[in-house]
């Protein structure tokens, strides 16, 4: 019995995406003991400014059993209070919910960091993927004509999956007929009016087919010390399919599917963007939006899949699901996945198959309860008149 588990194979984990879906899923089964490789079709690193992410007790739990030691004070930016404003600027309600705002970009980079480079490959984008049912192996063929195989395939690369279309082409995520519009100031910059309402609280303000949120992340290099940290502001506006199509051609004329870029928008939708902002926000938020920048944009769509398994292939995070952002949810959701394959994989190390149908079902679940909470409270927000 001692030669048999001594001479068992390590099994292999080959992951398509090196953003956070798969660099939890990267994380959780290292931690499991599997040999685990990465592959990100993007021949740079994807650390960005990126946006806020409201700091969630799963991706806490993938750092602890990961191994990863970070201060909690380094996690983020803490809030106390939770304010909304009415459209003149008087407070329609305050009241205490402390929580923590991270960034996108200091998950990134702990992550990244604690996996390493090793095993962690760059521009290498997945033509297609081969099952043998009579080893269970599974195949990942690079358009570089590389191949790689192992136990397990994981696709976690984004809504755009191309793991997903491979095997569940006809699902595609569905614009929700609103967009986002983003930007970050830096804490220093913030202009009086927007520091005196909104500066240490986690802001909102309401008003017909109009949104807005705002509250201090990590700044640069991830730095948390006050004075250095940047103002996130997240502001939805109803737009119709054909606007949308205007909004994301970019200053270079370039048409995008769902986002543009900080410094990529084009002039007249930040001239735009400055001009209903006066018109339909309180003074603080008012304030914030004239002082960005390179303000920039993100289409709201919704997906949630029927099936996340095809044999040894499984899909998770955005790739499977993309709750609405009023759910706060997304990244906690792609470590839930994460987390789930990891406990389920450890129960039954001899039996993949079998881990896999326990797992699939609760997280399908999972993502079809978030994308209807994220549905009733985004069109409540945005389709319902205000007073």
């Amino acid at each position: 019995m001692h030669n048999i588990t001594t001479h068992q194979k390590t099994p292999r984990a080959v992951i398509i995406g090196g953003s956070l879906g798969g660099l939890f899923a990267g994380t959780m089964l290292r931690a499991i003991g599997w040999d685990v490789d990465i592959f990100e079709r993007s021949s740079r690193d994807l650390d960005s400014r990126g946006g806020g992410i409201v700091l969630q007790p799963d991706v806490i739990e993938v750092f602890r059993r990961g191994g990863i030691v970070l201060n909690d004070d380094r996690l983020g930016v803490r809030s106390a209070y939770r304010t909304v404003f009415q459209p003149d600027g008087a407070i329609q309600s305050r009241y205490f919910a402390p929580q923590t705002q991270t960034s996108w970009s200091l998950i990134y980079t702990t992550l990244k960091t604690a996996f390493g480079d090793s095993h962690y490959h760059q521009g290498k984008r997945l033509a297609r993927i081969e099952q043998d049912p009579v080893t269970n192996a599974v195949t990942a063929l690079f358009d570089d004509a590389s191949r790689e195989r192992g136990d397990l395939l994981i696709g976690a690369d984004g809504g755009g999956s191309t793991v997903r279309s491979l095997f569940w082409p006809r699902i595609r995520p569905r614009y929700a007929g609103y967009l986002a519009w983003r930007g970050l100031v830096p804490e220093a910059a913030m202009p009086a009016a927007a520091r005196e309402g909104l500066h240490g609280d986690f802001g909102f303000a309401n008003n017909t087919g109009s949104h807005i949120l705002g509250y201090l992340m990590p700044g640069e290099g991830n730095d948390v010390r006050p004075g250095h940290r940047l103002y996130n502001w997240v502001w939805y506006r109803v737009a119709d399919s054909g606007q949308l199509a205007q909004i994301m051609t970019d200053r270079n004329g370039l048409e995008r599917d769902y986002s543009i870029p900080e410094g990529m928008l084009a002039d007249q939708w930040v001239a735009r963007l400055r001009d209903d902002a006066r018109r339909l926000l309180p003074p603080p938020f008012r304030a914030i939006v004239a002082a960005t920048e390179h303000p920039f944009a993100q289409a709201i769509r919704d997906l949630a899949v029927d099936d996340m398994v095809s044999g040894r292939v499984v899909i998770m995070g955005d790739a499977a699901s993309i709750p609405r952002p009023h759910t706060a949810a997304s990244t906690a959701k792609a470590a839930a996945n994460a987390l789930a394959l990891a406990d389920e994989l450890a129960a039954s190390p001899n039996d993949i198959a079998a881990a896999l149908a326990r797992w699939e079902l609760p997280q399908v679940m999972y993502g079809k309860y978030l994308e209807k909470q994220g549905t009733q409270a985004g069109d409540d927000l945005m389709f319902h008149s205000r007073p």
